[in-house]
């Protein structure tokens, strides 16, 4: 009884799921099923450009949606995920001329400039034909096959209205079709939507080249803003320091006979100076990369790291290894940073820095007790880091649900030394 009970509900299931599966993949062929039977309708056959032109035009304006529709149902009904590849526009520029500048033309208003920007995009992007050519290849696949259920409860329905022995027979051999196939009809939906719908070998390669081309412009971007703190750091600090210096040790030398005592005074202040601009570098070489990350490896610098953490850090690690310098770099600044946010933004008390290996690579988890709500952001320090790290095809996971905890991890593939 339980098992019949079982079988009913995923027939039921099945049907339902099969009936969405048939309208999506339908929604284009019933389309230019209405723009036949208007043609034959008018009667015309001049009058036949018209319906295929907007059975055309149709086609083109259903054809992303439906492949949307398509892979939200495969993902909701079998955790199956398929990356809809499409190319994202990019930014829209003003230039000193006053015109602008969308990547492929100049227009003379923002609005002109994204309107032809988004048909460019639109027209140019290989996932436009993959999408209409799924639109053709749906309805004889998974729109066939989903739509085994629905006949057969259309030849149920139409024998059973019939007084004739044979019709009876029919209504009920589609019956048991109904239910036997309901609960697989719609299973096509599944391997048609990866192999169709799925991203082609040359739109990853374009996706790549574009990742990594935005990649670059984000490490260019990132070494132009260091090499600027560091002559700032340098100008503002030890340089100054150095020419005061200067300055002081020429005043000595004038004094030296003159006015001995006044010429110790100011080599004290001219050792004392030394020390600090002495300080000052060590501190710049530090911002830049820690003696200890160099010398000792990634583990030890954030133990470092923790031991001056303003937060209760503690770190554990069961490993010993040594990565390669900027992977340890970027890790090590990226813990920095996490720490940092804890305490500054999220106002933790506590931080648990985690250093494990797993069979790809490094993976940091960092986790506080703030009041959590952190994000990847646009523009701020996480998304830089999320994009620091997919220089070495790392990823960034965040999860910091409102009021806490928040738990951050890296994860880096490489080979330790």
């Amino acid at each position: 009884m339980r098992q019949s009970v079982s079988w009913m509900a995923s027939a039921c299931v099945g049907f339902v799921r099969a009936c969405a599966v048939v309208v999506v993949t339908m929604l284009v062929p019933a389309v230019w099923a209405a723009a036949v039977a208007l043609a034959i309708w008018w009667g015309n056959p001049w009058t036949w450009i018209v319906p295929f032109v907007w059975a055309c035009i149709g086609t083109f304006i259903l054809s992303r949606p439906v492949c949307r529709m398509f892979r939200l149902l495969v993902a909701k009904w079998t955790d199956t995920v398929i990356p809809p590849g499409y190319r994202e526009a990019g930014p829209v520029v003003r230039m000193s001329t006053g015109y602008w500048w969308n990547g492929y033309s100049y227009e003379r208003t923002r609005r002109d400039a994204l309107q032809d920007q988004r048909m460019r995009t639109w027209w140019r992007d290989p996932a436009t034909w993959r999408d209409l050519r799924f639109t053709g290849i749906a309805p004889v696949t998974a729109g066939v096959i989903a739509s085994i259920p629905l006949a057969g409860v259309a030849a149920a329905v139409f024998g059973f209205s019939q007084p004739a022995l044979t019709s009876r027979l029919i209504g009920l051999l589609g019956l048991v079709v109904a239910v036997a196939g309901a609960p697989y009809a719609w299973r096509s939906a599944e391997p048609v939507a990866v192999r169709f719908l799925g991203a082609s070998p040359a739109m990853m390669l374009a996706e790549r080249v574009d990742e990594l081309t935005a990649q670059r412009a984000d490490t260019t971007v990132a070494q132009a803003a260091e090499i600027r703190r560091i002559e700032r750091d340098l100008h503002d600090g030890a340089q100054a320091r150095l020419v005061a210096l200067g300055l002081s040790l020429a005043t000595v030398e004038k004094l030296m006979e003159a006015d001995p005592d006044q010429a110790k005074a100011l080599l004290r202040e001219a050792r004392a100076g030394a020390t600090t601009s002495l300080t000052e570098l060590r501190e710049l070489v530090k911002g830049i990369n820690p003696p200890v990350l160099s010398e000792r490896g990634l583990i030890d610098a954030v133990r470092a790291l923790a031991l001056d953490s303003p937060l209760e850090a503690t770190v554990s690690a069961d490993v010993r290894l040594r990565l390669d310098p900027p992977i340890e770099s970027a890790l090590y600044f990226g813990v920095a940073e996490l720490v940092t946010n804890a305490a500054k933004h999220a106002h933790a008390t506590r931080a648990l820095i985690s250093i494990t290996r797993d069979d790809t690579g490094i993976v940091v988890d960092v986790e506080d007790d703030g009041r959590g709500g952190a994000g990847a952001r646009a523009g701020g320090g996480l998304a830089g880091l999320r994009r620091r790290l997919a220089v070495f095809d790392g990823t960034l996971e965040i999860t910091s649900p409102a009021g806490g905890p928040t738990r951050v991890r890296m994860a880096v593939p490489c080979e330790s030394l």
